[in-house]
């Protein structure tokens, strides 16, 4: 398992990228991030994008790792605790700190365009 920790003014995904390089993660999986963000660009379900201004807390993260890139979900609370929740994209700035949980994976996970569904999705191998 790897734990690290960001710090302020970093952006959240080039950090988990730059973490995963450092560790050579070429398979693995987001268990937790706890922190808190100034601003947050997420992927909404619409396949739009959207920047909320902060500051945030983080209250729940998720994803994947794998040599293709990171498939991550976050959702993050306001100062009057309204949660929004989206695909973790580049702009979510880091305010005081992120400490994130990384497992690593003996599989082999892989991302495949589908015209399916428009975006790569996620191939398991064995």
């Amino acid at each position: 398992m790897i734990i690290s920790r960001l710090k302020p003014h970093e952006d959240l995904k080039k950090g988990i990228i730059n973490i995963s390089k450092q560790n050579r993660v070429k398979s693995g999986i987001i268990i937790c991030i706890v922190g808190s963000l100034n601003s947050a660009t997420l992927r909404m379900a619409d396949g739009n994008y959207k920047t909320f201004m902060g500051p945030f807390e983080i209250v729940s993260a998720e994803g994947t790792i794998s040599a293709d890139g990171v498939h991550i979900h976050m959702s993050i609370s306001d100062a009057e605790g309204h949660v929004f929740g989206g695909h973790l994209s580049d702009g979510c700035i880091i305010n005081t700190t992120a400490e994130i949980g990384i497992l690593k994976s003996d599989k082999t996970l892989i991302r495949v365009f589908d015209p399916k569904t428009g975006y790569k999705e996620l191939i398991i191998d064995d």
